[in-house]
């Protein structure tokens, strides 16, 4: 086992006797998105100049709710925030089944269809997320359920005895399915994207609260503010440098 990919784990039992486990050392860890900071993407290569994020594949949806939230959001939005709503509707709708009966985006050109290109006048990025922050909105409140809550995974499940366990972790490759294995980047991998001035239970708090809760969140809280006061020289997570190189590929 790799040193490096060694995470801290602090678990609690709540007033219900379910149990709660918080990554402790992602949590405190630098990391922040870098979108259109030199972000290097999802594809098989490295290539930062198409600002996609991961963006690349489109979304998933949860459920029925989620799908009809995000439908509700994007008719919300007009010809001069989402670049490609016209050809949405010439496709029918920006959301559909696959071949495999799963619910996900249109995409475009290799990008999910709610993604404004660079050179659109708003500038490249999640349509959803600039709506939502022109109106001083959360873009979590608009965008799919999986792209706000990327890089944060959490899992539950119940034991035998009707005790639930709920996991709050980084999002890993193989979270993506076998398709993880094969991106040239990823952003928990890399010391790159773990830059930011305050650690992840501070950025993304929102975020953290809409997957576990309040009274979770504040109990982690207590612990990390706690943590924090009595190891105040521990070294701040970088995970270990991502190996994988650029090779060539004329069809990009």
């Amino acid at each position: 086992m790799d040193a490096a990919d060694l995470h801290e784990w602090v678990t609690f039992t709540d007033d219900d006797g379910h149990h709660w486990q918080f990554d402790v050392t992602f949590m405190m860890s630098n990391y922040g998105c870098i979108y259109g900071r030199g972000c290097p993407g999802v594809f098989t290569e490295l290539a930062p100049e198409y600002e996609h994020g991961c963006c690349t594949y489109g979304a998933h949806f949860v459920d029925k709710a989620d799908r009809e939230a995000t439908a509700a959001r994007a008719a919300e939005l007009g010809p001069d925030e989402w670049e490609l709503r016209d050809r949405a509707e010439e496709m029918g709708g920006p959301i559909y089944k696959n071949e495999h009966g799963e619910w996900v985006t249109q995409t475009v050109d290799d990008a999910c269809i709610f993604l404004n290109r660079p050179g659109f006048a708003k500038g490249a990025g999640c349509a959803f997320h600039q709506a939502a922050v022109a109106r001083d909105e959360r873009p979590l409140d608009w965008k799919p359920q999986v792209c706000w809550q990327v890089p944060l995974r959490f899992d539950e499940w119940t034991d035998d005895s009707g005790t639930t366990t709920y996991l709050l972790r980084e999002w890993k490759r193989q979270d993506w399915g076998e398709g993880g294995a094969e991106f040239a980047w990823w952003c928990t991998d890399d010391p790159l994207a773990f830059n930011e001035d305050r650690p992840v239970w501070r950025s993304l708090r929102d975020e953290i609260v809409e997957l576990v809760g309040q009274g979770p969140y504040e109990k982690l809280v207590d612990y990390l503010v706690h943590r924090e006061a009595t190891h105040p020289k521990a070294p701040v997570f970088l995970p270990h440098p991502q190996v994988r190189r650029r090779t060539e590929n004329p069809e990009l």
